[in-house]
């Protein structure tokens, strides 16, 4: 990711900013400024902050769609990360290597287990100037995924898990998890579109379970400030655990009555709470 040739990168940037600027052309009969590295500018000519998005679980960087489009057409340049789902440690490494390959400053977002993946992944970008959190995982330093969620009860997602023994990196035995498709709709996005859980619990990916025995090994939230939206009808990660953590980040904080899945259900309010963020951020 961060063997590009610079000259390579740099058209694939131009690339994006030209897209983007057509898209909002289309839509408001002007295109956006553009910054001399082709980034996205806001009205004063100052360069907006890259917006990057991390998936959860069982899930790929596409469950970010309805943000991402809404985004883009208010003149964003947002890249919607790769999370391997591999486990806490390779896969912070993996998204710390992509940020530290974008230039400017950067808000991070993160939804389900991919916010605890941008809490550790921060801590060693320093491009990254605020934390979004999409009802999701907010741990501390140290904690264990698997012991934070059962702080609070209430949770249907475990019981609704398939685990599958598949071959290991090292050639022993590792466990994938799915949910099963027939609990994945109530248990992940209840208000969501029938039709398009169905596609989503079709085309799941598998979750390694070393993510919930992973210990945190720094949690960037305690240096920067962060956002989160709470799903107050969550099953997957319940209201009371996102509420806890929320407070003890103090973070800025809006309840969304909506599921797990809030890039579907409610892609407004998830977009708007990243604009919140983005607007604090200077160059």
């Amino acid at each position: 990711m961060t063997g590009r040739p610079l000259s390579r990168r740099h058209t694939l940037k131009g690339a994006v900013g030209a897209a983007a600027a057509l898209t909002v052309a289309s839509a408001t009969g002007a295109p956006p400024a553009a910054a001399s590295d082709g980034s996205s500018t806001d009205a004063n000519g100052a360069s907006k902050a890259t917006v990057v998005l991390v998936h959860g679980a069982f899930a790929d960087a596409a469950s970010w769609n309805p943000v991402t489009e809404r985004l883009q057409r208010q003149g964003y340049t947002v890249i919607a990360a790769a999370n391997p789902l591999r486990g806490l440690t390779h896969d912070a490494a993996q998204v710390a290597a992509r940020l530290a390959a974008i230039p400017g400053p950067v808000v991070l977002a993160g939804h389900s287990y991919g916010g605890a993946v941008i809490t550790q992944a921060a801590a060693s970008a320093p491009n990254v100037k605020a934390l979004v959190y999409i009802a999701a995982f907010v741990p501390d330093t140290g904690e264990i995924l698997g012991e934070l969620a059962a702080r609070f009860p209430g949770s249907q997602l475990d019981a609704a898990l398939t685990p599958l023994p598949v071959p290991g990196p090292d050639g022993a035995t590792a466990v994938d998890l799915y949910i099963r498709p027939d609990r994945y709709r109530e248990v992940f996005a209840q208000d969501a579109a029938r039709s398009t859980t169905q596609v989503l619990a079709a085309g799941q990916r598998p979750l390694s379970a070393s993510a919930f025995t992973d210990r945190v090994s720094a949690a960037a939230w305690h240096t920067l400030p962060s956002w989160t939206l709470i799903s107050t009808q969550d099953r997957g990660i319940v209201p009371a655990l996102q509420r806890f953590q929320a407070a003890r980040a103090q973070s800025r904080t809006v309840e969304v009555p909506t599921s797990h899945l809030p890039m579907y259900s409610r892609p407004d309010a998830v977009t708007a709470l990243i604009r919140s963020a983005a607007r604090t951020v200077r160059p």
